[in-house]
């Protein structure tokens, strides 16, 4: 008969087994933190969601495989922080990253964040994969920083080009928002315009936190532009084509691939019909031999469509992971060895970066507008 000091003695040795057993499995997991940075709240916040969520997926599909390096479990653990599209802020999260261990950071979104932030990332040895598309990203001479996507040089130059050869423009005007991403683009358009032998009527600047752009279309429309191109953002580009319509402006309204996000068709309604036309980095998800698989896993997962970059978000924490395993190491500088010299088909492109973080063969779509929202023409 088992008196109650042998139950006692019995259950207690069950229970220093059981967590043994769970001391030992957890022993043979290894935790890795992916940090996002991008803007979670604010006008731009529809951006900085899609792209979590691209991360997310990519996360939950890790963890799934069981990755082991050196003979370890990997469990990835996504950690996102709101950067408000703001240097500051930006500067903020990037070192509350690097005191917090994160060793890889997917953002941020936003050029005139990734900028700054990218010399905290650097010195605290992280490995940064940002859709930040100003050339200055990538030219600070940082190790372990890769443009996930076309820089603006490359959509900028896509945009003018389309411009002549295709829509058969000879007078173009210039907008800017003044944000480093916007700047840049507009420079790198202007630029191309040029060369293709485009006259640019007039330039104009506005704001990334402003509505009204009457006074400055108005100037335009006495030019007579057959085009406007527009450095900025979707919330910007929605009212702007709206106020082009209402102003009776002649000529399409152009833009970089921020403008390509749902959010101006849904900001903009039927004003940026056959309207707007604008370049983004990646090529067309439909035609994509992993792209409709990728539309509706993503759709099913978070009840909303992808937007602009959740691909691109997706396939580079995939290809880290790959790395991870290549390498046989979680350490970012053996991981980053593998990123500089491998090869990865995603869903959105296939990635091999040069010795500056660029991707060598960065495909470009262009879409229009139809039903309010954005419908790819041709990738290039």
């Amino acid at each position: 008969m088992k008196t109650k000091a042998h139950m006692v003695q019995f259950s207690s040795v069950v229970g220093l087994v059981a967590l043994a057993v769970a001391g030992q499995a957890h022993a043979q997991e290894q935790v890795v933190k992916i940090g996002h940075s991008g803007p979670l709240s604010g006008p731009n916040a529809f951006a900085g969601k899609d792209n979590e969520n691209g991360v997310r997926l990519a996360i939950e599909e890790l963890n799934a495989k069981k990755i082991s390096v050196g003979g370890k479990t990997l469990k990835f653990v996504l950690a996102s922080e709101d950067d408000q599209c703001d240097a500051k802020t930006g500067v903020s999260v990037a070192q509350k990253f690097v005191d917090d261990g994160v060793k890889y950071v997917m953002g941020p979104y936003c050029s005139g964040v990734a900028i700054p932030a990218s010399r905290i990332y650097s010195d605290g040895g992280v490995l940064l994969s940002t859709v930040g598309t100003n050339p200055k990203v990538t030219q600070g001479g940082y190790k372990n920083l890769y443009r996930i996507i076309a820089s603006d040089n490359q959509i900028g130059g896509a945009m003018a080009v389309y411009a002549a050869k295709v829509l058969k423009v000879k007078k173009v005007g210039v907008i800017d928002d003044r944000t480093a991403f916007g700047q840049g683009l507009a420079e790198e358009f202007t630029k191309e315009a040029k060369t293709q032998g485009l006259t640019i009527v007039g330039q104009e600047f506005t704001t990334d936190k402003a509505v009204d752009f009457t006074a400055i279309l108005t100037n335009m429309k006495a030019k007579a532009p057959e085009a406007i191109f527009f450095g900025g953002y979707a919330p910007q580009a929605a009212p702007m084509a709206r106020q082009m319509k209402q102003l009776a402006v002649p000529g399409k309204l152009l833009g970089g691939d921020t403008v390509c996000s749902p959010a101006t068709g849904k900001l903009g309604g039927d004003a940026v019909n056959d309207l707007v036309f604008c370049a983004q980095g990646g090529s067309i998800l439909e035609k994509a031999e992993s792209g409709p698989a990728f539309k509706a896993k993503f759709k099913q997962r978070f009840n909303v469509d992808a937007d602009a970059y959740a691909a691109s978000y997706y396939d580079q924490v995939l290809f880290i992971g790959q790395s991870m395993q290549k390498a046989n190491s979680i350490d970012p500088d053996k991981v980053g060895a593998e990123l500089y010299k491998t090869t990865y088909k995603g869903v959105a492109a296939t990635y091999a970066y040069d010795d500056k973080g660029n991707m060598k063969q960065a495909p470009i779509t262009v879409f229009t507008f139809k039903n309010a929202a954005p419908v790819p023409l041709a990738s290039y």
